[in-house]
């Protein structure tokens, strides 16, 4: 708009580094990204962060780790590569031996042989399972617990300064002109 194209030639720091003025849809960050969804947190590496940090207190931090191995496991490309990955990941989590064996249905039907022929979606229903638990179990705890909250708190304060700072500069423009 016209208004926005004044304003933002009067004052430049309106706009954000690509140019759009940031008066137009802001895309969500931080702690208010992680809150609108468990997919939204554990897309943001400071968010998957502070979940993990979580998890551990709650000692199920295996749940977000096996989450994530099976995400990279779907990237992994070449048959050779994919076979000690689903193996690393099998005896990791899955086994009945494994150093952070995660709670699934159905782990037991899973031998090591079909780690022979791995694919990529070979874990994606346990994977499934884990999502739901972390979903509707530990996510919303995350939501209320002191690491989410004093992040938050944190943010909003770094926010506020900086915008006191870029009214504080646009005052001492528009009075020094």
């Amino acid at each position: 708009s016209l208004l926005t194209k004044m304003l933002s030639s009067i004052f430049p720091e309106i706009n954000d580094s690509e140019g759009h003025p940031s008066s137009s849809h802001q895309s969500l960050k931080g702690t208010s990204k992680w809150a609108s969804s468990l997919e939204n947190l554990l897309e943001d590496p400071e968010g998957v962060k502070r979940f993990r940090e979580f998890l551990k207190k709650e000692f199920s931090e295996e749940n977000v780790l096996f989450w994530l191995a099976c995400e990279e496991f779907k990237k992994t490309q070449g048959k050779k590569q994919m076979q000690e990955k689903a193996k690393e990941i099998y005896m990791t989590f899955l086994s009945s031996k494994a150093s952070s064996q995660v709670n699934v249905e159905g782990q037991s039907r899973l031998s090591e042989t079909i780690l022979e022929t791995p694919h990529p979606l070979m874990f994606q229903k346990l994977q499934d399972q884990i999502f739901n638990l972390m979903k509707y179990d530990s996510y919303s705890r995350f939501l209320k617990s002191d690491i989410f909250l004093t992040h938050k708190k944190s943010e909003e304060q770094e926010e506020n300064s900086s915008e006191a700072q870029t009214a504080a500069k646009r005052a001492s423009r528009i009075y020094n002109t």
